[in-house]
């Protein structure tokens, strides 16, 4: 015979609970770690397996430690390349950027070539051609045109590897960065050109004044990834050969590795320079982002802890929604708010108006 209770609904039965997935009980449990602390734990992990294989390895640490300040003194060359190549860059993707949305048809053409050119050829090959071929085919046009041009004209245009690497590396950059500028520059809405027109400013005095302010903001992060990028591409420059007076960072380390006979040691401690390089820009580029960002993100008025002190229940006036917010809804409000029916203000939550009702 069943069992009913006393309300006739039938028998009360208890609900079967699911067991919760492994991954689900993980996330429970470390619900009150911190998500920075998370990634801390994460990265202390693979330095250990790092140093575990360091270790395992074999590595000839005296070796490292008594060679890696002759190494890292290719830093400052490696510095000096890329401050110079990006330098360029800017340069030249701006003058291309202006001349891909120009409507002049020689600078939209000339600035098209510059980057097709850049951009379909290998940086290597470009390298090279600078470097060898750029010389000899000065010569060939000194001999041809004797009576033309002087005879230290091939001497002008045969570089050190130094200098074709800053050269290189600004025009290989500035071919893609072209296309980073001229979309920052489209990004900014027309109406801020008019009203520059408007105005009566000239097209250097919008460009200056309006437009590449506000495109400045979404150009830096990408330019800083390809700064960063160059750093790292200065290490081909050690294929064309450099004096110890000018050797970037690979170079010292290719040449000293392999005289030792230690090239792991060298390349591991080259990976290792680049890598805490790159780093160290990196933090700069995040806090430079952030900085230019300062205007544009939108904030919460008040802050966290205004947030939390603030938050409130806002009841609809006669059930229904009160300012956008359906009944009941959690608002984010700040201490000092307007007096408004249903919402927080200086003394905290006040009720809201009470609803006469039709006496019929």
């Amino acid at each position: 015979m069943t069992t009913q209770d006393t309300t006739g609904t039938g028998a009360t039965r208890s609900p079967v609970v699911p067991p919760q997935p492994r991954r689900d009980r993980l996330a429970l449990a470390s619900a009150g770690v911190s998500f920075r602390a998370k990634v801390a734990l994460v990265w202390i992990a693979i330095f250990a397996v790092l140093g575990f294989l360091f270790w395992s390895a074999s590595f000839d640490n005296g070796w490292i430690g008594e060679h890696i300040g002759f190494i890292a003194r290719g830093l400052i060359f490696t510095l000096i390349m890329a401050a110079g190549g990006i330098v360029l860059a800017i340069t030249l993707a701006l003058i291309g950027a202006l001349g891909r949305l120009s409507r002049n048809p020689v600078a939209y053409g000339v600035s098209g070539f510059y980057t097709s050119f850049f951009r379909g050829t290998p940086l290597i090959v470009q390298l090279f051609l600078f470097y060898l071929a750029m010389p000899r085919t000065a010569q060939n046009l000194v001999d041809k045109f004797p009576n033309s041009l002087p005879t230290t004209f091939d001497d002008f245009f045969t570089w050190s590897a130094f200098q074709v690497g800053i050269v290189v590396l600004g025009l290989n950059y500035g071919a893609y960065m072209t296309e980073i500028f001229r979309a920052g520059i489209q990004s900014v809405s027309h109406g801020q050109g008019e009203a520059a027109d408007a105005l009566g400013m000239s097209y250097r005095q919008k460009l200056r004044r309006v437009i590449l302010p506000q495109a400045l903001r979404v150009v830096i992060p990408p330019t800083g990834n390809e700064f960063i990028a160059m750093m790292k591409d200065t290490a081909l420059i050690s294929i064309l050969g450099q004096g110890i007076e000018s050797m970037e960072l690979f170079r010292r380390a290719q040449l000293l590795g392999n005289a030792d006979v230690r090239p792991t040691e060298a390349l591991v401690t080259a990976a290792a320079l680049y890598w805490a390089l790159t780093a160290v820009f990196t933090f700069f580029q995040s806090r430079l982002e952030h900085r230019m960002s300062k205007g544009y993100v939108r904030t919460v008025a008040g802050g966290p802890r205004a947030r939390q002190r603030g938050k409130a229940i806002v009841p609809g006036a006669g059930g229904g929604e009160a300012y956008g917010a359906p009944a009941g809804s959690v608002m984010d409000a700040p201490d000092e708010e307007i007096g408004v029916t249903g919402h927080t203000h200086a003394g905290g939550l006040r009720p809201a108006d009470p609803v006469e009702e039709d006496p019929s």
